[in-house]
């Protein structure tokens, strides 16, 4: 008997935890603050990408400019 009152205990406890979540997906400022974090993540991801361009610009001129060097010795 304490068995099924301890499952049926643990169910009803886990549903009123997971009913709050489901209930703040719903809500306006959940809703502005999921939308800012977003756009915070795309301009980061958009930061890191032109950083490692960047960083590869210098490298692909400078790898073409040495077979030339080579060519001309």
């Amino acid at each position: 008997m304490s068995n099924s009152m301890g499952i049926a205990s643990a169910f009803v406890l886990s549903s009123l935890f997971v009913s709050s979540f489901v209930m703040a997906e719903e809500s306006h400022a959940f809703v502005a603050q999921n939308s800012a974090r977003a756009a915070a993540f795309e301009d980061h991801q958009d930061e890191m990408t032109a950083k490692a361009q960047e960083a590869q610009a210098p490298q692909a001129s400078s790898t073409q400019s040495q077979p030339q060097a080579l060519k001309d010795s």
